[in-house]
């Protein structure tokens, strides 16, 4: 684990020192000679210079720009573009720099004087689970925050969240920036266009349009976005696959993988660009679990975290709903305490309990008992909007329980006949280059990060814990570890956590805020956030080594 998340963030955050990759320096797709006025996206872009003197430099020419329109605004000329006042409130909203911040809170406010019609976000946080003031503190958190800044151009709302845990951040963003903007078999535009067609499997307009902004910055065709049958047959013929691993990706076998890339395919993928298509896929469709499982609201500058209305007078910022410990007054509270003592006390006696004499038969009874467990996740949703819908096909095609044993359940994955260590890492890695070895640092960082304390409790070894959560997930997807006694989730895993890991992990789009709050109702939101990202990338890995099973099967 880094012991300096921000230095490493530095060492792998943008393609050259003090630059701002390409699908991060436009502030919105609008050409610069349109009949609005205001700054240039190149100079908002000098903004994320490291140099402090370019930095002030750029804020000057930013306030300059501002307040000419503004004095051009009052003759009847020019006027400042929408896309450059949603640009201000995003970094009135979360640029960590407080200089910038503050600069951009006064030039809204001197617009809104002169008798511009400013937007204003319509949430109070990264997150209508979290408050605020959990997730907006210094230290550690900051500083990765503002390298992210100086890198990326932005800090968005997943950023903001995963900071409570730095050192996994610097990580992600490391992997996601190699995915989306290092070198690659894949064109840049092609590769946000994918992540867009992932997300809106799990009706994720968060993601959409983050990825519809970054596939237009990135040159691609807006007719695109407005319909899958726009798009090419290339990126179409992705869609069985799309699904599958969205949903179902035990049933993915060799012949989907023949007939993408084999001779005579058309439209044809080379593996390379199809092992890219697919890891693009599965990153997107378990990022869509965190950010559902977070709940984390719009961007300020996306559709539905701004308006340019002013407030009412009963108006008041969107909040995190209270915990139903606080709802419910004293008793509730004193429940979630006694849920802590017993969960300590089971994690004591797992870890000091001699090896049980069972058979083998009995494990795979067990495995099998949590595989198939009633844990009802139906939630009634409106339906997703139109920016969504329009690019997805089946829509009704879902995660589907495993029944029973024996009653055509899918075969079970053995981790030892397929596992990520000795047979999907080298793959990947192979295919590739490099992707293998960032998602296993991903992988080795989330399962193993603890800071030895749970809920009111300190110097505690949470390791069986996290070790049951990532493997109840597994479960979920159909692998078995033959080592693992499966008896210990349902030691450890009490039923509302069970609900919210299943439906963050198998339905994200049904989390609400009432699954949110009750489970672990004395824990820390920063410990929430941690079991969000053991969903997560145990969601990911599942789905990979389903993908990467049927690769290895058709190379042979």
């Amino acid at each position: 684990m880094a012991s300096n998340p921000a230095a490493t963030c530095q060492a792998n955050g943008g393609s050259k020192p003090g630059g701002v990759p390409a699908a991060r320096r436009s502030c919105g797709h609008r050409s610069e000679s349109e009949s609005d006025a205001g700054p240039t996206s190149k100079s908002l872009a000098r903004l994320c210079s490291r140099d402090d003197g370019e930095r002030r430099a750029a804020l000057e020419e930013l306030s300059q720009g501002v307040l000419q329109c503004l004095d051009l605004e009052r003759h009847g000329s020019e006027r400042l573009r929408k896309q450059t006042l949603l640009h201000l409130l995003r970094l009135s909203r979360s640029c960590p720099l407080q200089e910038v911040r503050e600069r951009a809170v006064e030039l809204l406010r001197t617009a809104q004087e002169q008798g511009v019609q400013v937007p204003r976000a319509l949430a109070s946080g990264p997150s209508a689970f979290i408050p605020a003031k959990e997730i907006l503190k210094g230290g550690p958190n900051q500083d990765v925050l503002i390298e992210s800044f100086l890198s990326l151009g932005r800090v968005d709302h997943i950023s903001m969240v995963m900071a409570m845990h730095p050192a996994y951040l610097c990580c992600f963003l490391k992997t996601q920036h190699a995915l989306l903007e290092m070198d690659g078999p894949l064109p840049r535009h092609w590769r946000h266009y994918i992540a867009v067609m992932a997300a809106a499997r799990h009706h994720c307009s968060y993601l959409v349009q983050q990825h519809s902004a970054g596939y237009l910055e990135a040159g691609g065709e807006e007719s695109w976005l407005s319909g899958l049958e726009h798009a090419p047959a290339k990126l179409r013929s992705l869609q069985t696959l799309n699904k599958l691993l969205a949903h179902r990706p035990w049933l993915i076998t060799q012949q989907h993988i023949q007939e993408l890339v084999c001779p005579g395919a058309e439209p044809r993928w080379s593996l390379a660009e199809l092992i890219h298509a697919v890891v693009l896929m599965a990153h997107a469709h378990s990022l869509c679990s965190f950010v559902w499982g977070c709940g984390l609201n719009p961007e300020p500058d996306h559709i539905g975290g701004y308006t340019f209305q002013p407030p009412s007078l009963s108006h008041s910022p969107h909040s995190p709903a209270h915990s139903p410990a606080h709802e419910d007054g004293r008793h509730e509270l004193a429940d979630g305490a006694v849920e802590v003592e017993v969960l300590m006390k089971r994690m004591v006696e797992l870890q000091q309990q001699q090896e049980e004499e069972c058979t083998q038969e009995e494990m795979v009874t067990r495995f099998e008992r949590e595989r198939s467990e009633s844990i009802p996740t139906a939630v009634v949703r409106g339906a997703p909007p139109d920016l969504v819908l329009r690019l997805v096909e089946e829509p009704e095609f879902r995660y589907e329980d495993f029944a029973p044993r024996g009653e055509q359940a899918p075969p079970t994955m053995r981790a030892q006949d397929y596992s990520w260590e000795d047979h999907g890492f080298s793959l990947l890695n192979r295919l590739l280059p490099d992707m293998g070895q960032l998602l296993d640092e991903n992988f080795q960082i989330v399962c193993n990060l603890t800071y030895h304390r749970m809920a009111m409790h300190e110097g505690v070894d949470t390791h069986t814990l996290r070790k049951a959560l990532w493997n109840y997930i597994h479960c979920l997807y159909g692998i078995r570890y033959d080592d693992y006694d499966y008896g210990s989730v349902n030691v450890l895993l009490e039923r509302s956590l069970k609900v919210f890991v299943k439906t963050m992990a198998c339905h994200p789009e049904q989390t609400t805020a009432r699954i949110y709050h009750s489970f672990w109702r004395h824990f820390r939101h920063s410990e929430k956030v941690h079991a969000n990202l053991i969903v997560m990338e145990a969601r990911l890995q599942a789905a990979l080594l389903y993908i990467l099973r049927a690769i290895t099967h058709y190379m042979r």
